[in-house]
């Protein structure tokens, strides 16, 4: 099977079963750490490795016939399954060691039984970790997809050459992105559940167009940065809004009576945050900005070009980031 680095002469299959094969490759090396459980990262590495192959295999489904049991469903059932022990990992985290520092004396002792209310719902999300990680669904999954990796079946089109397809590959990934209901939400007391969903449509994006990074140039990077940081900050912002939630709901009198300065902290990051969505947001939702993205994609079609050179292409535009 080809590599997308030979020369970028690879087939729309090849590069997307070679794609694949990473992404499968470190759910393999991460099920024996997720299961020990001594350090909260692997599993936040299963689950981005999860939400990048799930990304991967609906970008590239034209390309590819693949087995029954590489279903969709139950790649997001893993997901979910996952994300809500790794959610209160980062709840407990963020409390102990970036909040609390900051609190008296009397809130960071009144905080005890919460963070105790947290280990004991993370260690019941842990033992859906584990049955699902031991599921034979998803065993069967993981068996199928190596199978099918040492013998790829393509359709016609993953057969043909990868170079003049990059742009159908990456355009679906962005189509409809600025018209999402998220961007239009200016206030932090709107419906945030769309601004929420719309991280996750960034998510996707970027996974997308980071998934053609070995043969795009310095346009297309630039993209998958600003996608990031966008993600990042709502992401940040969804944290805040969830951790002062479950604080609230574990409190009689509520956060802002019992542990008022905890809830002027919050308050003020989640400001902060808001307040840089904002300024981001309304720079990238003016038409020039928005016409930019598909500007970039098109200006690098070049890229596809068999005599082109591509100095920026290396191994490291595949490499798998940690979120």
């Amino acid at each position: 099977m080809a590599s997308p680095h030979d020369d970028h002469a690879s087939s729309n299959g090849a590069f997307a079963v070679d794609l694949i094969a990473r992404f499968t490759d470190k759910l393999v090396s991460l099920q024996g750490p997720v299961l020990a459980d001594s350090d909260p990262e692997p599993l936040h590495q299963m689950r981005v490795a999860l939400r990048r192959l799930r990304t991967c295999l609906h970008q590239f489904a034209p390309a590819l016939q693949l087995p029954k049991a590489v279903a969709d469903p139950r790649l997001a059932k893993t997901v979910r399954r996952l994300g809500m022990a790794r959610d209160l990992d980062v709840l407990k985290e963020r409390l102990e060691k970036d909040l609390m520092p900051e609190l008296p004396e009397a809130e960071r002792k009144a905080l005890k039984p919460v963070l105790k209310q947290l280990r004991r719902e993370r260690a019941l999300a842990y033992e859906q970790v584990v049955s699902t990680l031991q599921s034979g669904g998803y065993l069967k999954l993981l068996s199928q997809l190596q199978g099918w990796l040492r013998h790829p079946d393509l359709t016609p089109l993953g057969e043909l050459p990868l170079l003049g397809w990059t742009l159908e590959w990456q355009t679906p990934m962005i189509a409809g992105l600025f018209q999402h209901p998220g961007w239009f939400i200016l206030e932090q007391q709107g419906d945030m559940e769309r601004v929420h969903d719309l991280r996750k449509r960034l998510k996707t994006a970027r996974y997308g167009l980071e998934n053609l990074g070995a043969v795009t140039g310095s346009r297309c990077r630039h993209w998958v940065v600003e996608l990031r940081d966008l993600q990042e900050l709502l992401g940040e912002l969804n944290d805040l809004h969830v951790l002062e939630r479950a604080i609230d709901d574990q409190l009689p009198s509520g956060l802002a009576r019992s542990l008022p300065a905890l809830e002027a902290l919050l308050h003020r990051r989640a400001q902060g945050c808001w307040e840089q969505w904002r300024h981001r947001a309304d720079g990238l939702m003016l038409p020039e900005r928005r016409r930019s993205l598909s500007t970039a994609l098109w200006m690098e079609r070049h890229s596809d070009s068999p005599s082109g050179s591509h100095p920026e292409s290396d191994l490291s535009a595949l490499a798998l980031p940690s979120s």
